[in-house]
């Protein structure tokens, strides 16, 4: 068995892709040097990383409406000048750095204060770079857990 970077990485992918049976072929055909193999990998490399690129863009997709946000809102867009909320501590949550310790996050203030604009993009946030946590509509508003 010799060490090839390529080919481990080909099989790192097939095995995030859940693909063990064809990780251990690929595996296999390392294992016995095959040149026809060997030309192939670039090829095979290039069509892994297209799908899971897809599955990323079919996962957020489905995350996004399964959330059910009333309207996609980001911080972009946000005006911390007319509203209470302090800017630092939304863009700190907006990090969703709280999710790695599993905590909530409470927003509380009168009508039109933005409350539903800061949970939403946090929402988008989370989904958008894969923080896995489930995402669960309460009442008017939303829960992070």
């Amino acid at each position: 068995m010799r060490h090839d970077p390529a080919g481990a990485a080909l099989i790192i992918m097939l095995r995030s892709l859940k693909m063990p049976g064809m990780a251990q072929a690929v595996q296999d055909l390392l294992d016995q040097g095959a040149p026809a193999f060997e030309a192939a990998m670039p090829i095979l490399s290039q069509l892994l990383k297209a799908e899971m690129a897809e599955r990323e863009v079919r996962s957020i997709a489905y995350h996004m409406k399964a959330a059910r946000f009333p309207a996609y809102k980001d911080l972009s867009a946000f005006d911390f000048a007319a509203s209470e909320m302090r800017e630092a501590l939304v863009r700190q949550l907006h990090r969703c750095e709280f999710l790695d310790g599993a905590e909530n996050v409470v927003l509380i203030g009168g009508p039109g204060t933005g409350k539903s604009h800061v949970a939403t993009a946090l929402g988008i946030q989370a989904i958008e770079h894969h923080r896995k946590r489930r995402l669960r509509p309460i009442g008017s508003g939303l829960a992070l857990w």
